[in-house]
């Protein structure tokens, strides 16, 4: 016995299977007129699929990070800047344990606009560069239904035609109409200014937008602005504030989590991601993030345990089964480990995601001894990504091994480097032994 139509479409709905929804919907309305749930539930699944989260859609690409002259303070104290985020202050994995992106932040179980996905190649794409549904996130506390003309104007130059200076001047003009009493259009000008990079005007038009209505989605623009400015102190108390106001909000819990994460408070991030679980158990993200961390803290096990939640929920994707795969071998799970990179690469969108299970591969080939087999997967990852430092690394120490070396015997360099590793992560037992050997051998001479 099947589903009931309109009760599957739902179910659909709710694990993210949009096209799958819409279509039953569909074959509803074809049957008898006036089916209001199936016209809502097909209008919500469409929007979903092309909807832009302009909350959390922020990519800094390569102008933005050049071209950068926000920076309050040149020298920021510990703590106190996203640049220069420092040790992991609140316990948790090493950066030399956890793989760290190229600003020295650590890589996050969920890729979010301006980590480390997606930037632009080129200083005029990241200039103007579309805004579309494709990059972003489309789990989104917002829900404004813009009926008036105006605002649905407003929307459609801002987003489909991504004219900020028009949008600006439509927006200016607006206010001015209401009077300066609509937090609305305030809003809007806000947006504006931060996306032209006048960070201060925009700061001053959300707080005065937030002085009249008091929104969720306003902190979160407002929160955005601090990050960009750097000051992630005043947005880790702004949304802390914002939770006195609106308890138990997941964007709001979700926004200390993200901040303590880039500022390599793992321990702290973790505990704001198991707040969120507490108020939405499906929130992918936290899931992700949190399974990453048991990942890196030696808990495998545990890992795989929120990992198979993300399966269960319908997330289907290269990313899940690569971690899966990881997680299977750690656990010493060995039977479910090759089935699950076998379909990692078979989801594989593009060359760098196959160039990333290729080279999880190559480590189970190492931990299973099969050094040809992991020559194999190492030369595979660099065939698609041939910008793979880690699998030069590793395809180097595979040569060393079979005693293919073509210079030894640059003690002092060697030593030299292995002292600024260990002043890079002082628990690292493998550095502490080469530097012990290293010794010994300056003892010999």
């Amino acid at each position: 016995m099947g589903l009931e139509p309109l009760f599957q479409a739902w179910s659909c709905f709710r694990r993210r299977k949009f096209r799958q929804c819409s279509d039953l919907c569909s074959q509803l309305l074809e049957g008898p007129p006036g089916e209001q749930a199936a016209w809502s539930l097909k209008t919500r699944a469409l929007t979903e699929m092309v909807y832009v989260d302009e909350i959390d859609m922020d990519e800094e690409g390569i102008a933005e990070m050049m071209l950068d002259e926000n920076a309050i303070a040149q020298v920021a104290r510990p703590g106190t800047s996203l640049k220069l985020p420092g040790t992991s202050q609140g316990g948790g994995p090493s950066p030399a344990v956890r793989p760290v992106t190229q600003s020295g932040r650590p890589i996050t179980g969920f890729v979010r606009p301006s980590t480390q996905s997606g930037r632009p190649s080129t200083v005029e794409q990241a200039i103007k560069t579309p805004r579309t549904g494709l990059t972003a996130r489309p789990i989104t506390s917002a829900s404004g239904r813009y009926v008036r003309l105006g605002t649905a104007l407003f929307d459609y130059i801002f987003h489909h035609e991504n004219d900020v200076k028009n949008a600006l001047d439509l927006a200016a003009l607006a206010t001015e109409h209401a009077q300066f009493k609509d937090w609305w259009w305030k809003v809007q000008i806000g947006k504006c200014y931060y996306r032209l990079g006048l960070y201060r005007e925009a700061e001053k038009q959300f707080k005065s937008a937030l002085k009249q209505q008091d929104m969720v989605d306003t902190v979160l623009y407002l929160a955005k602005v601090y990050l960009r400015l750097d000051q992630p102190v005043t947005a880790l108390n702004l949304f802390k504030q914002g939770l006195d106001r609106f308890p138990g909000e997941v964007a709001l819990i979700c926004g200390i989590a993200r901040i303590y994460e880039e500022m390599n408070n793992i321990s702290s991030a973790a505990e704001y991601y198991k707040d969120v679980l507490k108020q939405d158990n499906t929130h992918v993200e936290a899931i992700a993030c949190i399974g990453s961390n048991h990942f890196y803290s030696d808990q495998p096990e545990i890992a795989l345990r929120f990992y198979r939640r993300l399966l269960q929920m319908g997330v289907y994707n290269c990313q899940l089964f690569n971690n899966l795969g990881l997680c299977c071998f750690y656990a010493q799970q060995y039977d479910m480990t090759l089935s699950s990179f076998e379909r990692a690469l078979f989801l594989a969108e593009n060359e760098e995601e196959t160039a990333d299970v290729w080279y999880n591969l190559g480590h189970v080939a190492v931990g299973i001894g099969d050094v040809n087999l992991a020559y194999q997967c190492f030369k595979l990852a660099l065939v698609n990504n041939n910008d793979y430092a880690e699998a030069y690394n590793n395809l180097a120490v595979l040569e060393m091994r079979k005693g293919h070396i073509e210079q030894v015997g640059d003690l002092q360099r060697s030593y030299t480097a292995a002292q600024k590793s260990e002043e890079a992560f002082p628990g690292h037992v493998d550095t502490q032994q080469l530097i012990k050997q290293l010794k010994q051998h300056f003892a010999m001479l």
